[in-house]
């Protein structure tokens, strides 16, 4: 399979590449900067913009571009940043695909649980309603930009992603100072859920996706268990072999953070992966523990 990856630069589409390049796929990398190698290719995603033979012979997209929602304070400029990001590169990614002679059999596009926002201990499945606030916004306008690869045919998978744990980046690399030097802690109440996957785990949904074609519109990629954030705290503090017993207490996490702190943070979302175990999908890494002596070699 001859496969379009946006985002090869990130978090999960850096993990990602290796493997595909190690399975039975042919993969290019569609970048904002052009560049002399064979297996890239360029676009100007705010624009629409790709290169000249951007998708000759592509039967499959990966598309992870978006900008870092956790980079910094959510200023209003920032905010638009990050929505634009998403939605109007998806959807000049997605008009362009309807409007090629042959699509892509299939999309496989990032989304994230924070289409659910806050939502205390609700069991959210695919069919759960999306919440309110920036991040289920951005979300569900994220999720509607793909309407023109729909329309044209493309089997689309909404990948509703929750924490990917990696120690190369995202939030389990932020963690892994604090709580080595024995002052991490819990967030808040420590109370709200948050719905995780390991980055190895988070490959093979997409390789999954990818592979299996009863795989198709929203799908909650997160591990079968949701964790309260007491319990990551406490489960990375014995993994690490290191006391957790340094509080941040909401009102701190506020001011230090402001709204992008309270969603990331102090939000809970309990998200359950039903499309995956319909679909005969396999965690690796089903459990916390066992996902995090993995990821930092404590086996």
């Amino acid at each position: 399979m001859n496969v379009l990856v946006t985002g090869s630069n990130g978090l999960i589409g850096s993990a990602l590449m290796p493997f595909l390049r190690e399975g039975d796929y042919q993969c290019r990398r569609l970048l904002r900067t052009a560049t002399h190698k064979s297996d890239t290719t360029s676009w100007d995603p705010g624009a629409g913009t790709f290169a000249h033979g951007a998708f000759d012979e592509i039967e499959a997209v990966v598309h992870l571009a978006g900008e870092g929602i956790a980079n910094g304070r959510w200023t209003e400029s920032r905010k638009r940043s990050i929505r634009d990001s998403r939605v109007v590169g998806t959807r000049n990614l997605c008009e362009t695909l309807a409007g090629l002679e042959t699509p892509p059999k299939v999309l496989v596009a990032a989304s994230a649980t924070g289409f659910y926002g806050d939502r205390g201990d609700e069991l959210l499945d695919e069919s759960a309603l999306p919440g309110s606030g920036f991040l289920p916004d951005v979300c569900q306008a994220w999720e509607e930009a793909v309407a023109p690869a729909e329309a044209r045919g493309i089997r689309v998978v909404h990948l509703r992603t929750g924490i990917v744990l990696s120690p190369l980046g995202g939030a389990l690399a932020q963690m892994l100072t604090p709580f080595k030097l024995g002052v991490g802690g819990i967030l808040g109440s420590g109370n709200q859920y948050m719905s995780w996957i390991a980055v190895d785990d988070m490959v093979g949904v997409v390789l999954h996706a990818l592979a299996d074609s009863s795989v198709r519109g929203p799908t909650n990629t997160v591990a079968p268990r949701a964790v309260t954030n007491y319990e990551f705290t406490k489960t990375l503090g014995k993994v690490l072999r290191r006391p957790t017993v340094f509080p941040l207490p909401a009102f701190v996490v506020k001011v230090l953070f402001g709204e992008m702190g309270d969603a990331l943070l102090l939000g809970s979302t309990r998200a359950t992966p039903s499309c995956l175990d319909q679909s005969g999908f396999e965690f690796a890494y089903p459990e916390l523990e066992g996902a995090l002596r993995h990821l930092l070699g404590r086996e």
